[in-house]
């Protein structure tokens, strides 16, 4: 009988992966695929034969190594990155190193945890450096030039068991050397760098175009009084450097960054863009623009409003993502707004109210945060519009008080004179002073989508709808993925009914209705359009489920609620009862 025994070994393993491969194989897949075959012919082989490894296989986008040593394993792992940090490649690798028991094929492949540990190592490491496992870090401390980080315990995919790891750190004249950048601690409110971005037009001329998009990004996400930005000055010391963005968010003190790269050819660009948290190397978004180069400045603000209105939200998000997350002991004045807003925006009634105690609590903590007074009166504004209270005086009391603090501590604050102004333009009645703060805020902050359609609303009561429209329509386009899109889209279906325009009117609300169906204005909006238009069946259908929600809403209510201009308001309630809402 032939003997089945499966043969094993103890071996140092090396695996090796280009960084973002397939993103760069989908943007230029002959330079990229070429490149690699040059790294592996000209520095990962021969970096392998110098320190006795032997090549078990390559993949399109990697390799993986086996070595008699830990020691030959690392110092290989540190060549290699060293050479490619050096040299002039696009291309920037992660390494992982583990030692473990293998097992050994009949073809001489290898196969086991210890493989295993060390790809998955590899995927864990920072672009361009390595990540050894505690079995190496033992064998090798002290025997080689270089330092380690420990980076505690690792949960691997496929792991069982959390494995302890530590990052290589190459000595005084290395490339990898990051030691003497001591790290700068991130500060309270998020913070992002937006890196030079990558000129792939293969013409130096052109690094001007490049350059401008950035500034103007840095410029525009500045505006935003929330948000930390790192000047040109700084993040410009990364350019045509292979830096990892986690050693870049060490550096620079930074929560998040921004890269990017700029291709122009035959008349058009195409600008690709990747927001990425600096801590764990997550990529939160990522997105490309094309455009034609008739007017280069034209196209510059163009491609600068969509990265800014596409990457705001998603920095939001994470940022509100991030203070759920923390451990409520721990929540100072922006953490308890953040979570504020993460329950805001669930758009229910114990939401609202969660909300409200929430941003209570930061003006408990930070009398003079402008925002939450402003948020604190949208959320008394909801239970008043949406029939979620009983004191309908009480609340209109307090929104007046919270309003009157927002407006006055929050001179410079967009989000704080933006929600004041709402709150002024429809509570207080008086939409020409709420529209007045409102422009305030976007002359602080031209790319602020709230203030934008909120603005639209204002000059929907003022009767002002072709300006409503536009202004709607820029909140579209500065935040197309927006948590309250259907606001804006309600703003624009307002604007075509005081003008007339029923069948607009109906195809707005029902746009916002396909984002939120519980959305009131939006059914309000929808079922007064078909009740104008005779669609009467889907209008009892609209006032069925707004009844649903809000079982006390009558025209008459409305009537004392709502700031239409009068014979705006009488075209409103007339679609109402024609659609059965009850007098």
């Amino acid at each position: 009988m032939t003997d089945q025994r499966v043969q094993r070994r103890l071996a140092a393993i090396l695996a090796a992966d280009v960084v973002g491969y397939s993103a760069l194989m989908q943007r230029a897949e002959e330079a990229t695929y070429a490149e690699f075959e040059r790294l592996r012919h000209e520095v990962i082989e021969p970096s392998l034969s110098r320190h006795d490894g032997r090549l078990i296989k390559t993949t399109g986008d990697g390799a993986l190594a086996e070595f008699a040593s830990p020691s030959a394993a690392v110092r290989c792992a540190v060549e290699i990155q060293e050479s490619i940090a050096s040299g002039q490649s696009s291309l920037r690798l992660r390494i992982g190193v583990n030692l473990g028991e293998v097992i050994v094929g009949a073809d001489g492949d290898l196969f086991g945890d210890g493989i295993n540990i060390a790809v998955r190592l590899e995927g864990a490491a920072d672009p361009g450096g390595i990540l050894i496992s505690e079995k190496v870090h033992s064998e090798v401390g002290g025997k080689l030039d270089v330092d380690f980080e420990d980076r505690g315990e690792q949960h691997l995919k496929n792991i069982s068991k959390p494995v302890r790891a530590f990052a290589v750190r190459a000595g005084a004249h290395g490339a990898l050397t990051d030691r003497l950048s001591a790290a700068l601690a991130l500060p309270e409110k998020p913070s992002i760098a937006v890196l030079p971005f990558e000129n792939m037009s293969g013409d130096p001329e052109q690094e001007y175009f490049a350059d401008g998009v950035v500034e103007d990004i840095i410029t525009a996400l500045s505006r935003f009084a929330w948000l930390m930005v790192i000047a040109r000055n700084s993040t410009f010391t990364y350019k045509n450097r292979a830096t990892g963005v986690r050693q870049i968010g060490r550096e620079l003190g930074v929560r998040y960054a921004l890269r990017g790269s700029v291709r122009k050819a035959a008349g058009m660009v195409r600008i690709t863009g990747q927001l990425i948290d600096c801590a764990t190397g997550t990529h939160l978004w990522a997105d490309r623009f094309d455009g034609r180069l008739e007017n280069v400045f034209d196209l510059q603000d163009q491609v600068t409003t969509n990265v800014v209105g596409a990457i705001e939200p998603r920095l939001r998000k994470a940022e509100i993502e991030r203070a759920n997350r923390k451990p409520t002991e721990n929540l100072d004045a922006y953490d308890y707004f953040l979570r504020g807003l993460s329950r805001f925006h669930l758009h229910t009634r114990q939401g609202n109210e969660d909300a409200l105690k929430l941003f209570m609590k930061v003006i408990d903590l930070d009398p003079n945060y402008a925002a939450a007074y402003g948020m604190a009166a949208y959320c008394r504004h909801r239970r008043r519009v949406w029939g979620w209270t009983d004191d309908q005086a009480g609340d209109l009391h307090e929104l007046a008080h919270l309003t009157r603090q927002a407006a006055q501590l929050g001179k410079d604050d967009p989000v704080a004179l933006s929600t004041a102004g709402w709150a002024i333009a429809f509570d207080l009645r008086d939409p020409q002073l709420g529209a007045s703060l409102i422009d305030r805020a976007l002359d602080i902050n031209p790319n602020e989508a709230m203030a934008w359609w909120m603005s639209a609303f204002a000059r929907v009561w003022l009767g002002e709808p072709e300006l409503a429209i536009a202004h709607a329509q820029r909140a579209v386009r500065l935040s197309p993925r927006d948590p309250l899109i259907h606001q804006m889209y309600t703003a624009i279906g307002n604007a075509h009914f005081v003008s007339g325009r029923y069948e607009e009117a109906a195809a707005s609300a029902l746009a916002a209705l396909q984002v939120d169906p519980d959305y009131q204005p939006a059914l309000r909006l929808g079922a007064a359009a078909c009740g104008k238009l005779g669609r009467i069946g889907e209008a009892n259908r609209m006032i069925f489920h707004l009844r649903e929600l809000f079982p006390d809403i009558t025209v008459s209510a409305l009537k004392d609620l709502l700031p239409y201009r009068s014979d705006h308001l009488a075209a409103h309630l007339d679609g109402l009862r024609k659609a059965g809402l009850p007098e």
